[in-house]
């Protein structure tokens, strides 16, 4: 299957998608979206046979620390995050820029209508219409969340 879907010399990924590969990054996906394609392989239960992955030469690819039946859904994963940040899929090309993973950060508090809610009331200085202050707060929101969420985050390089 492998060898009738790409042309000899296709350089594209071949990817497989196996709990033993490299784990999928915002920067992989950010990669993957920019480039030609790839060829995605799914397993089924008990994976591919090793021959084939380094016959082929096959990049095993994680989407977490957990096993699936299959690669399907891991495959879907894969498929939507880079599909969102292609020309074109969500309204502004900037709104996939102030999410989590990009700059190395899980993503600040949202706040909607109204402006309180069940006695919770939206942070002050998000209708003080600074745009500055506003930023700064999105920050250190997101410095905050990602310390309390994800420490291993924290700890590294970011992934943007």
């Amino acid at each position: 299957a492998i060898d009738a879907a790409l042309a000899p010399g296709d350089a594209r990924p071949r990817l497989l998608m196996s709990p033993r590969g490299a784990p999928l990054t915002q920067a992989r996906v950010r990669a993957l979206a920019a480039g030609e394609g790839a060829l995605i392989l799914c397993g089924r239960f008990e994976g591919v046979d090793e021959r084939v992955i380094e016959g082929r030469g096959l990049e095993e690819v994680s989407i977490g620390d957990y096993v699936l039946s299959g690669g399907e859904i891991a495959a879907m994963v894969l498929l939507d995050a880079c599909v969102r940040l292609l020309p074109g899929v969500m309204g502004a090309g900037a709104s996939a820029e102030e999410e989590s993973f990009e700059a190395g950060l899980l993503e600040y508090p949202h706040y909607t209508r109204p402006p309180v809610w069940e006695g919770r009331a939206i942070p002050e200085v998000l209708l003080s219409g600074n745009h500055r202050r506003i930023a700064d707060w999105r920050r250190a929101e997101s410095e905050r969340v990602t310390a309390a969420r994800r420490p291993d985050l924290a700890a590294r390089p970011g992934d943007g």
